[in-house]
């Protein structure tokens, strides 16, 4: 939510608490678009994370079982895939948080299971091979 609009957008002439009103979704409207998957493996922490093919997680198959193992699932699932639905207008500030918290797990939970497809496995020895994870100091 509000950590993501922050990180991903210029400094904006208007006031945030606008700002945010106009985007309540965390899209932003004149900058270039940047997916949730890739803002969220961009944030400091998240270095060992790959961004997960978009097909990858629309496919029901490779979710399989998820879906009890986080709240706010379908919620969840509609924030990572950037899906604006009406129903996020309803949502407390506290369900929004709750909801954004179920995502970065969901993305964990799919990011495990991606990583161990031929596609996620290239994409992590790619970020092995240029140091993303250290270098041992031998």
């Amino acid at each position: 939510g509000k950590q993501r609009r922050a990180a991903s957008k210029e400094p904006k002439e208007e006031s945030e608490a606008e700002s945010e009103e106009d985007n309540a979704d965390g899209s932003a409207s004149s900058e270039a678009e940047v997916s949730w998957i890739q803002w969220f493996c961009s944030l400091q922490g998240n270095e060992f994370f790959t961004e997960v093919a978009e097909d990858f997680v629309t496919d029901d198959f490779n979710l399989t079982g998820l879906g009890t193992q986080v709240p706010y699932y379908d919620y969840a699932l509609d924030i990572i895939l950037d899906v604006e639905t009406p129903q996020d207008e309803m949502l407390t500030e506290q369900q929004q948080e709750l909801i954004e918290s179920a995502a970065e797990v969901l993305y964990g939970l799919i990011h495990a299971r991606y990583i161990l497809t031929h596609r996620g496995m290239q994409q992590m020895l790619d970020k092995y091979k240029k140091g993303d994870f250290g270098r041992c100091p031998r």
